[in-house]
This record gives C-alpha cells, sequence and structure tokens, in this order.
C-alpha cells in the first residue's frame, strides 16, 4: 500500500470529443453526451478534486456530463454526516432491523429498494413515499380518535331525536308535495344522508383541519399536567421568573448510532455483521469471499433489474464493482483502514445479503453502488446502507478531521426516481442542516456549463 510520500502520479488517457451513448433514464438512444476517460491510476486526492467538479467514475471509466447537451444533466449531490439527524421514517428502518435479528420478526410491508446509480437513489424513494403514507395515516388515526367522543355522543343523542327525525322527514315529504303542487311553504331543516357524490352528510359533526386537531391535543395535554386547570404557559406568565436556569432535559433523542448499535438479547435470533474490505487491490478477504459476493450481485440483477441470466457475468461484476483506478493510500492523519476502494459487506447468520461499493476519499465517504439478496427486500437495505454508511463516514471523522462528507452520487432532475433528493435538501435549508446538501452551482465551466463548487 502506498504512502503518501511514495505516490505515483495519476495515468489517464483522455478521450477526445464528446461519447454519444443511451441514456439509462429516459432511454434516449443518443441522448446521453459527457466527456470521458480511461483512469489506469489515479490518486484519490485527483478523484476528490473531480468528483467536487461534477465527475463520476463506472469502474475504471471516469466521466462528466455534458451538461448543457445531456437529455438529463446530473449533479453532484452530497450529505453532511456530521449534522444528519435521522428521521421518523429512518428510525422505522432502523427499529424494523432491529426486530428481525432480535426476535425474526418479519414486516407485513414489503419495501424493496432498487438503487439506481448510488446506494440511495432509488432505496430512499420508496422509503420517502413510505413517509408520506405514514403522515396520512397518523392524521387520519389522530381524526378518528379527537371526534370518537364527538360521535359517541351524537350516538347517544340519535336515540332520543328518532321521533324528531321521523318528523323532520315526513315534514320534507310535505315539502316536496308542496313545491310539486305549486303551494307556499315553509323552509325546513333537514338531516337526511346525501346520495353518494351528492355533498357532505350534516348529520355528522364537520371535519377539522389535522393542524387544528394537533393543537387541541396539545392543549388538553398541557392542561392535565396543571392540575389547576391552566395551561402551563399561561401559568408561567404569572409566576416570577425563576433565578435558577431549568435543568436539562435527560430524555435527549437518540443518535444515529445508538439507534444502529442498540444492543440485542443473548437469544437473539439472527445476527448481522458489518465488514470492510478492500477491493482494489484485492484483500485476501476479498478474494475469499469473491463468488459469494458475486452470486449475490446476479441474482440481484436478475431479479430487481430484469436482467437475463448471460447478462451479469463475472467479468461484466468485475469490471464494473470491483475495478478500481483508486491508488490505496495510507497517510499518518487518515483512517486505519486507508484510503481507496472497498466493499462492506453485510454478513446475516454467516452469508452476505449485501454489499455496499464505496470509496474512500480524504474528505469524503463515496457510494458507488449497492446490490442484495431480493429474499430481504423486507429489510429496506437500500435505507439500511445508507445510514449504516453515513454512521461509518461519522466514525472515520473521529480519526480524519477532514473527511466528513457522504456523497451519494447524481441527482437528475427529470428522474421521476430522485425527486426525493431536492425535497431533502429543502428540509435541510428548513431545518437548519440535517441532512443533505447538494454542491453550490458558485461558477461554471463554459464548455460543459457542470456546477463547480468553490474548494477550501
Amino acid at each position: 500500500m502506498a504512502s503518501w510520500a511514495t505516490l505515483s502520479p495519476s495515468i489517464v488517457e483522455y478521450f477526445e470529443g464528446e461519447d454519444f451513448y443511451r441514456c439509462g433514464y429516459c432511454k434516449n438512444e443518443s441522448g446521453s453526451r459527457s466527456n470521458g476517460m480511461w483512469a489506469h491510476s489515479m490518486t484519490v486526492q485527483d478523484y476528490q478534486d473531480l468528483i467536487d467538479r461534477g465527475w463520476r467514475r463506472s469502474g475504471k471509466y471516469v466521466y462528466k456530463p455534458v451538461m448543457n447537451q445531456t437529455c438529463c444533466p446530473q449533479y453532484t449531490i452530497r450529505c453532511r454526516p456530521l449534522h444528519f439527524q435521522p428521521s421518523k421514517s429512518h428510525k422505522k428502518v432502523l427499529k424494523k432491523m432491529l426486530k428481525f435479528l432480535a426476535k425474526g420478526e418479519i414486516s407485513k410491508g414489503n419495501c424493496e429498494d432498487e438503487p439506481m446509480d448510488s446506494a440511495v437513489d432509488d432505496a430512499v424513494v420508496g422509503d420517502f413515499a413510505l413517509i408520506n403514507k405514514l403522515d396520512i395515516r397518523c392524521d387520519l388515526k389522530t381524526l378518528s380518535d379527537d371526534l370518537k367522543e364527538s360521535f359517541e355522543s351524537e350516538d347517544m343523542k340519535g336515540k332520543d331525536s328518532k321521533k324528531e327525525e321521523s318528523t323532520e322527514l315526513i315534514q320534507s315529504q310535505d315539502v316536496e308535495e308542496k313545491l310539486g303542487s305549486g303551494e307556499p311553504s315553509h323552509l325546513v331543516k333537514v338531516h337526511t344522508a346525501p346520495k353518494p357524490g351528492k355533498g357532505a352528510d350534516l348529520s355528522k359533526p364537520p371535519c377539522r383541519k389535522a393542524k387544528e386537531i394537533r393543537k387541541e391535543r396539545k392543549r388538553l395535554k398541557l392542561m392535565q399536567q396543571n392540575p389547576a386547570g391552566e395551561p402551563e404557559g399561561f401559568q408561567a406568565q404569572s409566576q416570577p421568573p425563576s433565578l435558577f436556569p431549568p435543568k436539562a432535559k435527560s430524555n435527549q433523542p437518540k443518535s444515529l448510532e445508538d439507534l444502529i448499535l442498540e444492543s440485542l438479547p443473548e437469544d437473539a435470533s439472527h445476527k448481522l455483521e458489518v465488514r470492510l474490505v478492500r477491493s482494489s487491490p484485492p484483500s485476501s478477504q476479498f478474494k475469499a469471499t469473491f463468488q459469494d459476493s458475486y452470486q449475490v450481485y446476479k441474482r440481484y440483477q436478475m431479479v430487481i433489474h430484469k436482467d437475463p441470466p448471460d447478462k451479469p457475468t463475472v467479468s461484466q461484476f468485475t469490471r464494473f464493482l470491483c475495478s478500481s483506478p483508486l491508488e490505496a493510500e495510507n497517510r499518518h492523519n487518515g483512517p486505519d483502514c486507508g484510503y481507496g476502494s472497498f466493499h462492506q459487506q453485510y454478513w446475516l447468520d454467516g452469508k452476505i445479503i449485501a454489499v455496499g461499493v464505496i470509496d474512500i476519499l480524504p474528505y469524503c465517504v463515496s457510494s458507488v453502488y449497492l446490490y442484495y439478496d431480493p429474499d430481504y427486500s423486507f429489510l429496506s437495505l437500500g435505507v439500511y446502507s445508507a445510514l449504516r454508511e453515513i454512521a461509518f463516514t461519522r466514525q472515520l471523522h473521529e480519526k480524519a478531521s477532514q473527511l466528513s462528507y457522504y456523497y451519494m452520487g447524481f441527482y437528475i432532475h427529470s428522474c421521476p426516481k430522485m425527486k426525493y433528493k431536492p425535497t431533502v435538501k429543502t428540509l435541510e435549508s428548513k431545518e437548519q442542516c440535517k441532512g443533505a446538501d447538494s454542491l453550490a452551482p458558485t461558477h461554471c465551466d463554459n464548455n460543459s456549463q457542470t456546477p463547480v463548487p468553490h474548494l477550501s
């Protein structure tokens, strides 16, 4: 393994002109255009500088989309792990894994992940859709809980008002007869169930917005905490200010590491182990597990991507996910595993069920690809592996302070499978950098119009 002082220069073979080829996103036969080069060898620092300027590697081929000509412009997007806080949906995925490991429980919902160009491209899309679905269910449950009393009171009143309703119904029939005959009549309030599509049922209480219901529930909760009947907010105004600052809350939310590494019982049903093995140059552990890893990849491509059995060959797997131009490097202030290309293997009960392909660079962990055993799709392995890689980046940061980003591949605005990425960016701006961060287009290359960030 090369040290920082004995590094050889990067050797690349640049291809003149622009490559035209079929787009894997919009399926345009010749719409995808990029500049490319074959990297025979490359230092991790050179590749770090390239991906910060819009380049990306596939095996040893390094390419950069021509942004003002390609059919689907591709933007580098990254996450700030040090500021990342798992959402409710992320916690649900982690808890689902823990329940499976502890008790062998399998959730009913089958969330199949299908990453495209990185570990989270398609995986988190399914997860983001799950968030929306869960939010709707939550609001409906809250609504039903709050209106339960009103429905029960209506039922109690219903017995006493049967005579009144029958009288109103008779009066309404008389009104219709009078209207038909042209005789004058008085308006009568009628509570009759409407026909489908004919409006709201006036016999039921009006619907309320979920936001109003949540406020009401919060107000009732505050009143329950204060026996005097006053909400805490109003009570605090009448009291003189305290001479001592309030005590910090002890029930702080669990960190990502706490959620991932939560202890399991001694009689746990399953055992999960994550191993990091260097793929280029291949380590002895990588060579020993090559066939097992390849079989998982082959099955993934056939089941998830519908590839024919003869397409995911050993040579294609090696060229795509094992060969890398990055030179293995070790620095005195770097991570113990060094820099370069790795496979992060997920072992369940002694067999590989998923592999995350990553590059460890001076300033980031770059996610290249994820493949997994389709039999374990119910574990949402795409989302789970992305969360593990974020936690892994934070772990590396403890030894290498400059390594503080997690690169998630490209964001393609025209690709529906990546619509979650700008949403993550919006959440970050509203919630003060809790998650992802796209590279800001501070200035552009005149030829390709690719956003190029300021480098510090």
